[in-house]
């Protein structure tokens, strides 16, 4: 028997072989594999990543894929969206600059890698650190005429900066600024905080704590000086059928001032200005008018204000009653009858355009253009001369329109 096999082991060995191919002949034609891209970028996940690095570069986060598998494992993988991943593993590395390979995960197999792209990810780690500088505040301007500023307070007065160690070495100052120019009121205000290197250009992509600063300046009034309103003195009536809307003044507030500080103190909180003339008015206007002071107080800055003053014409209506309808656009081989044959028409506008409105400078139209024999319901339109004016209404809203063939006339003839 052992020598039977020995003399024939030659002829197993090749009948399995030829078995094991016509086997995988039969998978591969019922089940073939396919080289396809992978249809969407894979997003890279870095892993192991020490907590006192950070990456600094911009590197690829996605890759593309190219793989071989039989036509059953692609269905797999298309279907399962999860089934693939690409990590970049940072374990046990240093500050510094690599090229790391992504390493693939496929949960469904059989799945043969053929291209990777990027075939490698380029990374710089760079070391963390922290640092304490003290906060430098700028203040710019000065406070408003018979105003000072008192002394500027701030708080915290130191900030922890964090981030990559390059960046925090480049950190020559931290600082906030802000401008008290014309102001007349004391200041609390919540600044942000600016980071700058030693050519005075702005750091970004570092941490600070805290990021704001709360800033006080009390700003106070000085002896002699006073603050007051001013008020619009008027004389006069706006026109007929006009009246006045507004009146404002600009500045509201003037500041006055007097060596002797116990007249200033002594006047009352609002000043008057020289009389506006209003008389007959009939529009909007302005002018520049002084005020009224106490002897030997004056104003600081401009001697004068500007004054506005806002006018309108009263607003009426009007109804024009019985206008005739105008045809327009009829087909000269037609007749056309209206009924009724007149509207009223009810207006709005300004009095004064209203007062002055002329019924002819209105017109009633029915345009019948390309209207054949028939009953017609039309909406006479209004045409009104003056734009100021304009139509609320009209009565009734429609008219009946009858359409006919012109009637025959026989020609009489005169011997």
């Amino acid at each position: 028997m052992l020598r039977w096999l020995g003399k024939n082991i030659g002829s197993f060995l090749l009948a399995l072989i030829l078995a094991i191919i016509v086997w995988v002949a039969a998978v591969n034609a019922s089940d073939p594999n396919e080289e396809l891209i992978y249809p969407s970028p894979i997003p890279v996940e870095t892993v192991g990543q020490a907590t006192a690095l950070l990456i600094t570069n911009d590197y690829d986060d996605e890759i593309k894929l190219t793989l071989r598998a039989p036509h059953s494992v692609w269905e797999k993988i298309l279907a399962d969206k999860e089934s693939i991943r690409a990590v970049l593993d940072l374990s046990g590395l240093e500050a510094g600059e690599y090229s790391l390979e992504p390493q693939i995960q496929i949960a469904h197999q059989p799945t043969q890698i053929i291209t990777v792209s990027p075939a490698s990810i380029h990374i710089t780690l760079e070391e963390l650190t922290t640092r304490t500088l003290p906060i430098e505040i700028e203040i710019t301007g000065e406070p408003a005429i018979g105003y000072s500023a008192g002394h500027t307070s701030y708080s915290p007065k130191k900030v922890t900066i964090s981030g990559t160690k390059s960046l925090v070495e480049q950190v020559d100052k931290i600082y906030a600024s802000f401008d008290i120019n014309d102001a007349n009121e004391s200041i609390d205000e919540t600044l942000s905080l600016i980071i700058r290197d030693e050519n005075e250009q702005i750091i970004h992509d570092l941490s600070l704590t805290p990021e704001e600063i709360s800033l006080q300046i009390p700003i106070s009034q000085q002896g002699g000086y006073r603050d007051v309103a001013v008020k619009v003195g008027v004389t006069g009536q706006v026109a007929d059928y006009y009246r006045l809307t507004n009146i404002s003044v600009f500045p509201p507030v003037v500041t006055v001032y007097s060596a002797d500080t116990q007249l200033v103190n002594d006047m009352p909180g609002v000043v008057e200005t020289d009389p506006v003339d209003l008389n007959d008015a009939n529009e909007d206007f302005s002018a520049r008018v002084g005020l009224i002071l106490p002897e030997n107080v004056t104003i600081i800055g401009d001697q004068s204000v500007l004054v506005e003053v806002s006018i309108e014409a009263i607003l009426g209506s009007l109804t024009i009653a019985e206008k005739p309808i105008e045809i327009i656009n009829l087909d000269p081989a037609l007749y056309a009858q209206l009924s009724p044959l007149t509207i009223d028409v009810i207006v709005s506008g300004p009095l004064p355009a209203l007062d002055n409105l002329n019924p002819a400078d209105l017109r009633v139209i029915v345009d019948v253009a390309e209207l054949a024999v028939g009953e017609y319901q039309l909406v006479p339109s209004v045409e009104i001369l003056n734009d100021e004016i304009s139509v609320e209404s009209i009565l009734p809203e429609s008219i009946q329109v009858i359409i006919s063939q012109t009637p025959f006339v026989t020609p009489t003839v005169i011997p």
